[in-house]
């Protein structure tokens, strides 16, 4: 599984829905404007993609506030080739809680993070079914700190289990994380210094 280029696979998909004329649809779930920056910049020149802010692990409300707004912001001053809209989803943060229960104190990037992960992916894979999308993805694999491999594996699981195509992806790679930088910059975005979860923002803050 970690030998494989899942830059590459997704280059292949681009080239085969190129040479077919066709722009898919792709549900893109997203937890953060910084990590979209880059996310949005390279596949809105190839699909029809809508955000899916999806994130009951952010903490605490006013965090997940100021997120979406940022999302929404970026969202509406970018100038996609393909127009991009914004899909919030339920801000339900028991449901993580129950989620990731008797995981608590495992280290960042462990099995509460794949549970994360799963929780996350799982809802996009539903709405993707739901309204027909061709494809679904997540800007997570853009972060050096997340585990693409699993992230992928995830992915394509949800995605034979309902019926949609999760679309590849190692979003790092290309120089996609320092373009995520640039672009922060430019478009003045928030860039939050913990994941986003209660355990990551209590271990930034005995740091």
């Amino acid at each position: 599984m970690n030998n494989r280029n899942f830059q590459r696979e997704l280059d292949d998909v681009i080239r085969r829905q190129t040479e077919k004329q066709e722009v898919p649809s792709l549900l893109l779930h997203c937890c953060c404007a910084p990590c979209s920056s880059y996310v949005l910049e390279y596949l809105t020149q190839f699909f029809r993609v809508s955000v899916y802010f999806y994130n009951p692990n952010i903490y605490p409300p006013e965090e997940y506030t100021h997120r979406i707004d940022e999302i929404e912001r970026f969202v509406g001053e970018f100038h996609a080739l393909n127009k991009v809209r914004v899909i919030e989803g339920e801000y339900d943060p028991q449901r993580f809680y129950e989620t990731v229960k008797g995981h608590e104190k495992d280290p960042e990037g462990g099995g509460r993070c794949a549970l994360c992960f799963r929780l996350r992916l799982e809802a996009s894979a539903k709405i993707a079914k739901e309204y027909d999308f061709d494809y679904f993805t997540t800007t997570l694999t853009i972060s050096p700190l997340k585990n693409a491999a699993m992230l992928n594996a995830i992915g394509e699981e949800l995605g034979n289990l309902y019926g949609v195509s999760f679309l590849p992806s190692d979003f790092k790679k290309k120089g996609g994380y320092l373009r995520s930088i640039e672009l922060s910059k430019i478009y003045n975005l928030y860039r939050q210094n913990y994941c986003g979860c209660v355990y990551s923002f209590n271990a930034r803050n005995r740091t």
